[in-house]
Parts: structure tokens; C-alpha cells; sequence
């Protein structure tokens, strides 16, 4: 496995405790994105190293920058139909092309000038952006808030056959840190270490209410 791992008892002490922020772990040529699927899906795209076979190109596929909001969504992956956890290695170019494009799931008053200025956008986006309360390991919801992004239309397609450096099944580390939250003994929790990414682009972090 490539993720870089850490404590998530040290983590705990860097990252802040509220506000919109993209946790991710990424250097300067990728950003480390997390989805989990049913072993037919999961399993083609590992073997193959791109979304194809019974990867759906008609729907829109939701990545997850943050390990533990992934965790709450997977249930660790004992949830039906997400067994099988994928750590994306994502252009970084790629991540910032999906940033620039968003449009927010629900209506921001402050950011579009009425609703039907949104519906527009929504219309003609192929990209998706929302904010959900983000989680600790035991499913507790926390102030600081985590990013999902939505992908569909010819998005979709770039980002299962060309967005994409490298596909990680890392299935069998999430199970196996699983049982530290299962005993409670988080001081012993590993996950990828993670901290506050910002667009290179002002504008984009305006908008995605990012400091």
C-alpha cells in the first residue's frame, strides 16, 4: 500500500475543528481520493487500473478527498455494495479541474444571484459539489465540515480512463483498523494522513468557502 499512514490520535491534535475544509492527503502531483464499491466494480478497476466492465458511465460517481468521512459512508466497509474501499490516486490537475467546475448541490443565496441563476448551472455542470457534516471514527458527527464531489457526463469518462495515476485496494487495511474502533482503542488507529488542501486558485477557494 502507498498511502502514507499516521496516528490518528496525533492527527487529531493538527487538524482544525471546524469550518469548510478539504482534508486530503496530496503532494504536488496527486490527490488521494476514496470510493467504495461491490466487489465486481471494485475489483475490475483494481485489476485493470481504470472504471470499466460494470462501471456505470450513465451515473454520477461520487470520490471522497477525506479517509474517515469515506469510513462513515462505508460503514467501514461492512455496508452492502461498498466492501471493497479504493484509494485513487488522482491527477492533482485533474482535482483542481473538478474544483474549478463545481456547482453546489443545494441552493447558496450568497454565491448564485437566484435560484434560477443555479438551476442553470446545475443544468449545465458536469460537476457536483457538496459539504457534509465530517465524522470521527465511531460515526460521530463533528463541526468541521468534509467535501464530496459528484462527477458525471463526459467528466465521468475523463475521470475513469485518464484522470487517474494509480488504483488502490486497500480493503483489507480498512478491516483490520476497523477492530481498533471495534475495541475502542483509537490510539492504535492508523489511517492516511491527512491535512487542509486549498485550490491554486483564490477564486475557487472563495467559492468553496475554503481559508
Amino acid at each position: 500500500m502507498k498511502l502514507k499512514l499516521k496516528k490518528y490520535s496525533e492527527q487529531l491534535k493538527e487538524w482544525p475543528e471546524s469550518g469548510y475544509h478539504i482534508m486530503a492527503q496530496y503532494d504536488e502531483e496527486k490527490v488521494i481520493v476514496y470510493q467504495s464499491y461491490r466487489p465486481e466494480i471494485g475489483n475490475f478497476a483494481t485489476k485493470s487500473q481504470f472504471f470499466g466492465g460494470p462501471f456505470k458511465y450513465t451515473r454520477m460517481t461520487w470520490i471522497k478527498p477525506n479517509f474517515l468521512w469515506m469510513m462513515y459512508r462505508n460503514g467501514w466497509a461492512t455496508k452492502e455494495g461498498q466492501e471493497v474501499v479504493l484509494a485513487i490516486h488522482l491527477k492533482r490537475e485533474a482535482f483542481e479541474r473538478y474544483l474549478s467546475q463545481a456547482v453546489y448541490s443545494s441552493f447558496q443565496p450568497d454565491l448564485y444571484k437566484d435560484w434560477e441563476d443555479w438551476q442553470h448551472h446545475v443544468k449545465n455542470s458536469s460537476i457536483r459539489l457538496q459539504w457534509d457534516p465530517d465524522h470521527n471514527p465511531y460515526g460521530g458527527k463533528l463541526e468541521r465540515r468534509a467535501i464530496q464531489i459528484g462527477i458525471r457526463n463526459e467528466e465521468i469518462i475523463k475521470y475513469a480512463k485518464e484522470d487517474i495515476l494509480e488504483i488502490e485496494d486497500i480493503s483489507e487495511f480498512v478491516r483490520e483498523q476497523h477492530q481498533f474502533v471495534l475495541a475502542k482503542d483509537l490510539y492504535k488507529l492508523m489511517i492516511p494522513a491527512e491535512r487542509p488542501y486549498l485550490s491554486s486558485s483564490d477564486e475557487v477557494n472563495k467559492f468553496l468557502k475554503l481559508k
